[in-house]
């Protein structure tokens, strides 16, 4: 087993990031296309949005909704915080570890993640704690980049993660969807495009009984 990337190491990389994130997200959204609405449009009741960032996705959810948002960085958070205030919309932000959620047993109709399951260390770990504290019947929404369905793409996906790994934890060819599927949750919608590398999902929790 690798051994996973200091906690601590990858919380000073993304506040030295912070600054600069939403200038380098904006170069990437045209490869996303309409995710972060297509992903934000579909949630419901209690929210809780992890690896939440710079709140990128903040006006993108439904008026109705209560949102909680999880991040390592409290640099991000602090201009998630701001993006809220000028949103006027009030939202519970909390610094926390994705692979550790320190929240209760199914306590959210909604979790939500983009494009964060590729820098978190424990990828199934992390899918795990989202649908731990996922209520039964609950929605779990996911997008991020993958491995291509191209051959020269992967080739360069994977030369790309001797440094990114490396350095940032950054990974390119991962499948969240895998480890929903053997989650047990039922997946409702799926798209994959440009090329494959990009996937967003919708899938059900079971109800229980």
């Amino acid at each position: 087993m690798a051994r996973s990337p200091n906690l601590d190491r990858l919380r000073r990389h993304w506040d030295r990031q912070s600054a600069g994130y939403d200038k380098k997200m904006d170069r990437a959204e045209r490869l996303f296309g309409d995710t972060r609405s297509w992903v934000c449009g579909q949630a419901t009741g209690e929210v809780l949005e992890v690896a939440v960032g710079t709140g990128l996705n903040l006006g993108l959810y439904p008026e109705q909704t209560t949102v909680t948002g999880i991040d390592l960085s409290p640099a991000m958070l602090d201009l998630a915080r701001k993006r809220a205030a000028e949103l006027g919309r009030e939202v519970d932000l909390r610094v926390g570890d994705a692979q550790r959620l320190e929240l209760e047993n199914a306590s959210f109709d909604t979790v939500v993640c983009t494009f964060g399951l590729c820098a978190v260390p424990d990828d199934r770990g992390a899918v795990d704690e989202m649908v731990r504290v996922l209520r039964p019947g609950g929605l779990l929404l996911l997008a991020d980049h993958v491995v291509s369905t191209s051959a020269p793409i992967r080739a360069l996906q994977a030369l790309a993660e001797l440094y990114s790994v490396r350095v940032q934890n950054e990974h390119f060819r991962r499948r969240p969807i895998e480890h929903v599927m053997a989650a047990g949750l039922a997946i409702l919608r799926h798209d994959r495009f440009n090329k494959g590398i990009v996937e967003r999902l919708a899938a059900r929790k079971p109800e229980i009984g």
